[in-house]
């Protein structure tokens, strides 16, 4: 007897194949917002959200809630402007706004590209020294190794790898608990503002917007959707990888604050080194704890350093129409290759500077990041509400309301930073820190 449309089998059948079929698409486009927002828990990521932990407890973890919402909606923003265009960021800048503004944009994003980079042979030199290996063999061979997997097309194969030892930071969720945190003063901290008008507090503010909405992680998100091939049709799956890489992200962020603050700030201890910072993970893996945060650190850093020359140096080439690609051979995108490998050689270099204090410098470059921030988030919030460009994939007052107050929040914030910090002392006021 034939089976009809009304069998409860076929009904089955059919709601098994649509969700089937909805989770393959899924996987299928997996990837681009799950790196963009764990290569944001990069060296500088890990010691800035350390030293938040360690200097000022749990005050500061209201911050991260704040940046999570802020980061979820520039993401999204830039995943749906990648699906609907097919085209990178720089790319869409070019064609709106014409080549002085692109120059422009494109400058500032090489500032915080190449300042980012630093950091990231800072995380690698940090986390060998906690191996016993010298910074000026480990930064040197990590170089070399990188550029020649970049260029023979074999990173693709270790960057899971990178992945995979960056989850090593996950043990800061268990370590947390462990520690036995106040836990009152925990949730207090994170619905309840803290605010200091003091420089060291403000730096850390700051470093914390700019390790966690990375100016780089934007242009990486986007170019990666196109790469991939994602369209408007897979638009719910890139939007659920973006999340997923958000929250993760940022959960770690939360409880590396957690665990250091439960930790090192009761203890009284100022991070200064990798060792230090590793302290936080003594209530999990005790004598061990340096080397857990040694994998975690060197991964981490060996995947940002990897994605983020190449992403800088396709953005650059793209913007000007410059040939690009590692599909490429050298002769025919040369300002490509020569732009990735200087990038590479100038991180290893300033790192190889002797006596140049390697935390110090990874939450430094995070500031950076911070300040240089709403340059960029400008733009996206030209692009995301032209609709000539998007059609009726144009912001809606939420995200615009969410958006515009995040770059305006970050731009004071730039500005009270420069005055407290510089502007003031030359009139004889310091407000401590």
């Amino acid at each position: 007897m034939a089976k009809t449309a009304g069998d409860p089998g076929n009904q089955l059948r059919a709601r098994f194949g649509r969700r089937r079929s909805t989770l393959v698409a899924y996987l299928a486009v997996l990837g681009p917002g799950v790196i963009a927002a764990l290569a944001g828990d990069d060296a500088g990521g890990i010691a800035t959200y350390a030293s938040a932990g360690a200097l000022y407890g749990y005050r500061l973890l209201w911050v991260i809630v704040v940046i999570t919402v802020g980061l979820f909606v520039v993401q999204e923003m830039v995943t749906r402007m990648g699906v609907v265009t097919g085209k990178g960021l720089s790319d869409l800048i070019r064609e709106r706004f014409g080549v002085r503004w692109t120059a422009f944009a494109m400058s500032t994003l090489l500032i915080a590209n190449a300042a980012t980079i630093v950091s990231e042979f800072a995380g690698i030199a940090a986390a060998m020294e906690l191996f016993g290996v010298t910074k000026y063999i480990s930064v040197p061979i990590m170089a070399v190794a990188l550029w020649w997997l970049i260029v023979k097309g074999s990173y693709r194969r270790v960057e899971r790898v990178f992945l995979l030892m960056s989850t090593a930071f996950l043990a800061y969720i268990i370590a947390a608990f462990m520690a036995r945190p106040n836990w009152g003063e925990v949730v207090r901290s994170t619905f309840v503002p803290t605010v200091q008008l003091e420089p060291s507090f403000l730096l850390l503010l700051m470093a914390l917007i700019g390790t966690t909405i990375t100016p780089y992680m934007q242009i990486f998100q986007q170019s990666a959707i196109v790469d991939k091939g994602i369209t408007v049709r897979n638009y719910d799956e890139a939007r659920a990888d973006m999340a997923i890489g958000v929250l993760l992200s940022d959960l770690i962020a939360y409880f590396i604050i957690v665990a250091t603050g439960a930790t090192l700030y009761v203890k009284g201890i100022q991070i200064q080194t990798a060792a230090d910072a590793a302290v936080a993970l003594e209530p999990l893996a005790g004598p061990f704890a340096k080397y857990l945060f040694a994998i975690g650190l060197f991964g981490a850093s060996m995947l940002a350093a990897g994605v983020l020359p190449v992403a800088t140096s396709f953005s650059v080439c793209e913007a000007f129409g410059w040939q690009s690609g590692l599909d490429e051979d050298f002769t025919h995108a040369r300002i490509f290759y020569g732009l990735f490998t200087i990038l590479l050689i100038l991180g290893a270099a300033v790192i190889l500077i002797p006596g140049l204090p390697l935390f110090q410098v990874l939450v430094l470059v995070q500031v950076i990041n911070g300040v240089l921030l709403p340059i960029e988030l400008l733009f996206i919030m030209r692009l995301v509400n032209d609709s000539e460009l998007m059609g009726r994939y144009v912001n809606g007052r939420l995200f615009n309301a969410i958006a515009w107050t995040t770059t305006i929040v970050i731009g004071s914030l730039s500005v009270l930073l420069i005055v407290i910090s510089f502007i003031l002392p030359l009139f004889g006021i310091n407000l401590g820190g």
